[in-house]
C-alpha cells in the first residue's frame, strides 16, 4: 500500500508518541529517526526534516528528551535525541490513549462488518 495518503491530523496526532517510542529503543538523530518512521509503516508513513524537527523541539523544550552532539564515523557531527524519564512516563500515558481509541475504531469497524454480512 506504498503512496497511502495518511491525513495531516493524523501525522500530526501520532508523530509525539512515535518519536518517543523510536528513542525509547535507542538514541537517534533526524535522518534515522526519519528513516524508521519509513521502515516500521512500510513506506506508508514519510516525514520531513520540515515536519520533524519541530516535534523533536517541543519534546526538548517539554523536558521528555535532551539532545546532545556527536561526531559520527563519516567524521560528520550530528545532533542525537535521548528519551528523559519523563519522556517515557508520557510515551506510556500516549500509548495508553492510543490503544484506546484503537480499541474503540476496531470494535466499531469489526461491528460494522459483522453487520453487514449479517444483512
Amino acid at each position: 500500500m506504498t503512496g497511502m495518503n495518511i491525513s495531516k491530523d493524523l501525522v500530526a496526532a501520532s508523530a509525539t508518541p512515535i518519536v518517543l517510542a523510536i528513542l525509547r529503543r535507542a538514541d537517534s538523530y533526524g535522518y534515522a529517526i526519519i528513516q524508521k518512521v519509513r521502515e516500521v509503516s512500510d513506506d506508508r508513513l514519510s516525514w520531513t526534516d520540515g515536519m520533524l524537527y519541530p516535534v523533536l523541539h517541543r519534546l526538548e523544550d517539554a523536558g521528555f528528551v535532551v539532545s546532545h552532539w556527536q561526531v559520527a564515523e563519516s567524521g560528520r557531527r550530528r545532533k542525537y535525541y535521548r528519551l528523559t524519564e519523563a519522556g517515557r512516563v508520557e510515551l506510556e500515558r500516549l500509548t495508553e490513549q492510543w490503544l484506546v481509541v484503537h480499541t474503540a475504531l476496531e470494535r466499531l469497524t469489526d461491528t460494522a462488518a459483522r453487520s453487514d454480512r449479517d444483512v
